[in-house]
């Protein structure tokens, strides 16, 4: 992976953001640090393109965000669209997930992003015969 040059202001704001994470992104990192999911590699408040991304596995060129309820307004709406299509512009997948999504349901979470990654068929069960119940 080519790497950017980052400014001093984006590599700071990012390392300031890393030890300030929200409750929903220390979930979401706790689940996903060290390989933790199915060996994906994350990063996190990683700076790519100018943004600083809440989550990245730069191999699968995946991005993760975990969104709170200011992401709600038009125009923050409108900033993401922007900051979606740059990203992707450049080849990475983003999954957004609201906060809630995060701190109630974070397996399914993690299903979803092993799922996109590409790795379902290692999560899913091989598919096994019925097998009759035996009434005593």
């Amino acid at each position: 992976m080519t790497h950017h040059l980052v400014s001093p202001l984006n590599r700071g704001n990012a390392r300031k953001m890393r030890k300030a994470m929200t409750d929903a992104e220390l979930k979401l990192w706790n689940e996903i640090r060290a390989h933790r999911l199915m060996g994906l590699a994350f990063r996190r408040q990683m700076p790519i393109a100018g943004y600083i991304v809440d989550f990245a596995c730069p191999t699968r060129k995946l991005i993760v965000e975990i969104d709170g309820s200011q992401h709600a307004t038009a125009k923050t709406s409108e900033m993401d669209a922007a900051r979606t299509a740059k990203l992707e512009a450049l080849s990475w997948t983003i999954l957004r997930f609201w906060n809630d999504d995060v701190i109630r349901d974070i397996d399914n979470v993690c299903q979803h992003i092993v799922i996109v990654a590409g790795l379902a068929d290692a999560v899913m069960p091989a598919s096994q015969p019925a097998t009759e119940e035996l009434v005593p």
